[in-house]
């Protein structure tokens, strides 16, 4: 059966529907059995075994292959033996590393997995999209994204974009009462709406008829495989770095042999050298250490009810100059009530019931309602009152952001117009000069102020201009909306933490300046969305940087807003929750939208969803965005300085000793330390004690800048210095192994903070980082306890003097680098 071309009542017997009561739960699993979960393109799952075989091609542990089979030439059967098992280690370790960090990012991903609302046993429940089977009962309203191909089976007022499916850049009006011709095309089907589409206006009800890659949108896609994720800015960024740091480890790999050859070292063991120290020295690990700081970053903030949809968001939070937010529902409760009428030749009861009329709102089974809360906020009151409302509407001409308004028209042919009060009342045959300014009198004492007007027509107007024509007044409504608890202080945070706070809002000035008021938002200047509309850019920049608060903007002034702080060079958090927020939410450097009052447009086109819709969750999210950053850059600045310590040790030893101090399968150990330090410990780390209380960094600066080469340079040399000390006094390389053990642990501790005393900060506040301590410790005592480790790691038993050596000379090299945050916190504290 082509479902456009049959009656809605028999595609819904077709697929065995009741249209009242929708498919029962177990049909419902029993169809998903059938016919497949509802995608077009089947996930990449992310699996151990995948990750696995990814790793053993690496370039990197094909050369360590190549060093085991050296050994078994070249050198004792032991030591073959040894570097394959250290070799099966090595991988182990960054396999497991980069499966978690891939595993995280897909729990984030079926976190953010977007949900619909169907009707099941009588009762409409949100269930994933992936979820949803043929003959599934499902509602749309304005904003939601189709979940599936659905025959229409009722409609009011409904307008669905289609240019995804057929280019058409108009949103195309849909009737379910037309039966069409089976030869019907696609763009024509005016009783189908197809998945993938978006509904700008109005609603409907329909039974889903295709699912998946049975869809019209599934037949152009099924045979498209899934994209990989594209890299964010900072991973291209470490990406390209670390290809520059390859090519300087292989030249110094190549050096190092050819210096230790010409000084009289067999050439054998160099050579052996010179490769061991090219995978150790390689940055390989650093793209998989930002993935996992990234990813348990955002899964993070998931578990504080923000969650991550797009990894650049994780990333860009932490520099975010500019929060331009929403009134209703982020800084307010978004729970509307009636507080106040102000009826105009009709009685309060009257007025209610025709603003009651005027609503997109749905009804539920439980006996409540699901839409806009001022819509609800009428139907409740009308209910409370025990009003008879005037009739149903045959016509509805949904809410529309540039008119202000929305109209409805029963069948005796009342036209119901409600909206912002200047523009019905100004739609009003005769103008009431004083009914606006008993609005603005309202409006600030912080009501929500809607305005209802009426007119008889003598048939069904066909558009809204033509029904919003000499309207008579019938009144003013004041709707109460108080702050969220928290919202002054998550704004006075953002603040301290030197982000600007601007509040854009649809709804009347005056209100607008009475809640910024009772938040803490400042600022006397005001700018309305008609007065943008009279600046050209230039004058909109030189505004945007002096005003903070907007009012009866429209989408397009939202956006222009967005643009102009962008183009001086701001970084822009913008909050949102309608269809018509996606552009500014799609434009923002950080797009947030609400996860509860949120449409599914407005989700899809944000970066980050608040699922409580509170202010204090992007509080939050902002906090966790520079703990994200400054976990990155100390993770980074450790492994590096790592590998620089490691390289300039080798290469001293080559030059001013009697051999390189480490043999190459010591080196091969040590590589296998660092990558799980530096893999684990920085993603561990808390935030610091002055996240939120310090100016945002500079988007424009580059990572790897002077202070961060600084300190890693620094890291390296104070390595160096223990290090390469202990041997050349020394001459042992079992001294040299257990020091830089000590010496890399120790450069862990005092590089967890940037700025915050590790006292201050708490020893225990990043669990990870002791417990491998005491891992590494135990796992040098059993090497250096166990003959066979022992041999096998060609180590040699040490003095009482040595072994304190070995750990006393590293702690103090570094130590330095503590002393000074302190100091450093002293001075502050002084002034």
């Amino acid at each position: 059966m082509k479902a456009h071309s049959a009656p809605a009542d028999a595609v819904a017997e077709h697929h065995g529907t009741d249209l009242t009561r929708g498919l029962g739960a177990a049909e419902a699993a029993d169809r998903l059995a059938r016919h497949g979960p509802n995608r077009r393109v089947a996930p990449r799952r992310v699996t151990f075994g995948h990750v696995l075989a990814d790793e053993i091609t690496e370039p990197m542990m094909l050369l360590l292959v190549a060093v085991a089979v050296l050994y078994g030439v070249w050198g004792r059967p032991s030591d073959t033996v040894a570097i394959v098992v250290i070799i099966a280690a090595v991988v182990l370790v960054e396999v497991f590393a980069e499966f978690r960090a891939k595993s995280v990012i897909a729990a984030l991903g079926r976190l953010t997995a977007p949900t619909a609302p169907v009707l099941r046993d009588g009762r409409v429940t949100s269930v994933p999209v992936e979820e949803i089977v043929p003959g599934d009962v499902v509602p749309l309203a304005a904003g939601a994204r189709v979940p599936a191909d659905v025959r229409l089976t009722e409609t009011w007022g409904l307008r669905v974009d289609e240019a995804a499916l057929t280019g058409e850049p108009v949103a195309a009006p849909k009737d379910a009462g037309r039966v069409l011709d089976a030869d019907t095309g696609l763009g024509d089907r005016d009783n189908l709406a197809f998945a993938g589409t978006t509904v700008m206006a109005g609603r409907g009800h329909g039974v889903v008829v295709a699912t998946g890659t049975a869809t019209e949108l599934g037949r152009i896609t099924g045979l498209v495989l899934a994209a990989k994720p594209p890299r964010t800015a900072l991973q291209q960024a470490m990406r390209e770095l670390s290809a520059a740091l390859a090519t300087l480890a292989i030249g110094f790999s190549v050096l190092v042999p050819l210096i230790g050859v010409l000084t009289g070292q067999p050439w054998r063991e160099m050579v052996l050298t010179g490769l061991t120290l090219a995978f150790a020295t390689i940055p390989e690990e650093l793209p998989i250490i930002i993935s996992l700081v990234l990813g348990l970053g955002a899964y993070r903030l998931s578990r504080r009810r923000g969650l991550v949809r797009r990894l650049r968001a994780a990333e860009t939070l932490g520099t975010v100059t500019v929060l331009a937010t929403d009134k209703t529902g982020t800084l307010t409760e978004n729970r509307m009530a009636v507080a106040r009428t102000v009826p105009v030749g009709v009685g309060a009861d009257e007025l209610i019931a025709l603003g009651a009329t005027c609503t997109e709102a749905v009804a539920e089974p439980g006996g409540g309602w699901s839409g806009d809360p001022t819509d609800v906020a009428f139907l409740v009151a009308a209910r409370e009152r025990g009003l008879v409302l005037p009739g149903e509407p045959v016509q509805r001409f949904a809410f529309d952001p540039v008119r202000e308004s929305m109209t409805v028209v029963i069948a005796d042919g009342l036209v119901i117009t409600t909206g912002s009060p200047e523009s019905v009342l100004g739609r009003c045959r005769d103008a009431d000069r004083p009914l606006l300014d008993r609005a603005e009198r309202m409006a600030g004492q912080g009501l929500r102020v809607i305005a209802v007007a009426t007119r008889r027509a003598s048939g069904v107007p066909e558009t809204a201009d033509e029904a919003e024509r000499d309207l008579v007044p019938a009144g003013l409504v004041g709707l109460t909306d108080p702050p969220r608890d928290g919202a002054a202080q998550a704004v006075a945070a953002v603040q301290r933490a030197g982000i600007r706070v601007l509040m854009v809002t649809g709804d009347h000035p005056a209100s607008a300046r009475a809640l910024a008021a009772r938040v803490g938002i400042g600022g006397a200047d005001l700018l309305t969305g008609r007065e943008l509309d009279r600046l050209d850019d230039d004058a909109l920049a030189t505004a945007v940087a002096r005003t903070s608060l907007f009012a009866r903007v429209t989408p397009e002034n939202k956006l222009r807003l967005v643009e102009a702080l962008q183009a001086r060079g701001e970084v822009v958090a913008v909050t949102g929750d309608g269809v018509n927020d996606a552009p500014a939410l799609a434009r923002a450097d950080v797009g947030v939208a609400m996860g509860a009052s949120g449409t599914d447009v407005a989700r899809e086109a944000a970066d980050l969803v608040l699922a409580d819709d509170d202010v204090s969750t992007l509080t939050r999210a902002l906090r966790e965005g520079r703990t994200l950053h400054d976990n990155l850059r100390k993770g980074v600045r450790y492994y590096l300085a790592c590998k620089v310590g490691l390289v300039a040790t080798a290469v001293t030893g080559v030059v001013a000793g009697p051999a390189i101090p480490f043999a190459p399968i010591h080196i091969v150990v040590l590589e296998m330390f660092m990558d799980i330090a530096g893999s684990a410990t920085f993603a561990a780390e808390p935030a610091e004690r002055d996240a939120m209380d310090r100016r945002p960094r500079d988007p424009a600066a580059r990572f790897l800048d002077r202070p961060l080469v600084a300190d890693l340079v620094a890291g390296g040399a104070s390595l160096l210095v223990a290090v390469g000390g202990l041997y050349l006094v020394t001459g042992s390389q079992t001294v040299a192994f257990l020091g830089w053990l000590s010496g890399y642990l120790a450069l862990a501790w005092v590089m967890r903070t940037e700025r915050t005393p590790l006292l201050r900060a708490g020893l225990l506040s990043n669990r990870f980082l002791p417990v491998w301590t005491v891992v590494t410790a135990l796992a040098a005592v059993a090497i250096m306890t166990v003959p066979v480790l022992r041999e096998v790691l060609r180590l040699e038993p040490l003095t009482g003097p040595q072994w304190a050596a070995t750990v006393l000379v590293p702690v103090v090299a570094v130590s330095w680098i503590e002393v000074r945050k302190l100091a450093r916190a002293r001075a502050a504290g002084a002034r």
